[in-house]
């Protein structure tokens, strides 16, 4: 029954979460995001996850909440095709206080319903996580104004093998990373650790470019600034490897995303 399922998978069939409190040093509650992947197969199912998203789970989400919406299709990924979903909310409290009225919401239930019951399953499977906006991350909004295409968005996950080491990479980025990013071209708009999911610790950040060829030009710069490579031998001499695996899938946002 809708009443029973987790605000998540109202929006499309994620699987529940508990809530939980956090909050900065001050007792100041932190941002927190959902990332939900719909990992899908061709045919039926990647139109109709567009048409439940697009056409019923977004216009549903948006009567109760004007957060940040982010809805993206997989160019370059482990899977494809695959859709990512990322909704960002105040705090915990929000996330749940929103739950409570889109899960009322008769025309999202009845569209939910509808693409559950087809003769071809919705989705292959999906993977969610929640994450928390840190420190340094700048405001995110929905675009003011509709784009004339959309843009290349870049999704990192850099693991750490502690949260001792996820902490030394926060403050890299926090301090020199940041500034070399933005002056050769990179500028991403999402900065995140995940409390719920997979691959934890890590630190997960999202980049938009307005093309691929900009994407690359921007990473060369990056890659060959002399001012990275001194901050990176800093990093390694005084914590060692501090991101040990990364994981990096391009997309490309929808139509319908409320930020392109």
């Amino acid at each position: 029954m809708m009443d029973r399922r987790s605000f998540m998978a109202t929006l499309g069939g994620l699987g529940t979460l508990a809530p939980v409190g956090m909050a900065g040093p001050a007792g100041e509650k932190r941002r927190v995001f959902t990332l939900e992947q719909y990992f899908l197969k061709n045919g039926s199912q990647v139109q109709r996850i567009h048409d439940h998203i697009g056409k019923a789970a977004l216009p549903a989400l948006s009567r109760y909440h004007s957060g940040p919406k982010i809805v993206l299709e997989a160019l370059v990924a482990p899977h494809q095709p695959q859709l990512a979903v990322i909704l960002g909310f105040e705090s915990v409290e929000e996330l749940w206080s929103v739950r409570a009225k889109v899960v009322a919401d008769p025309e999202l239930a009845k569209s939910y319903e509808a693409w559950e019951s087809h003769p071809e399953q919705p989705y292959e499977h999906f993977s969610t996580a929640l994450l928390e906006a840190t420190d340094y991350m700048p405001e995110l909004v929905n675009d003011r104004e509709t784009r004339k295409s959309s843009r290349v968005f870049e999704l990192r996950v850099y693991h750490s093998p502690t949260w001792r080491q996820l902490r030394a990479l926060h403050e890299r980025f926090a301090g020199p990373e940041i500034k070399i990013f933005h002056r050769v071209g990179v500028n991403p708009i999402l900065y995140t650790s995940t409390i719920i999911g997979p691959n934890m610790p890590n630190l997960t950040y999202l980049t938009p470019f307005d093309d691929l060829a900009s994407r690359e030009k921007a990473w060369n710069a990056f890659s060959a600034d002399p001012e990275w490579a001194r901050v990176r031998k800093e990093s390694i001499d005084r914590h060692g490897q501090i991101s040990s695996v990364i994981q990096i899938a391009l997309y490309r946002a929808t139509a319908y995303s409320p930020i392109r």
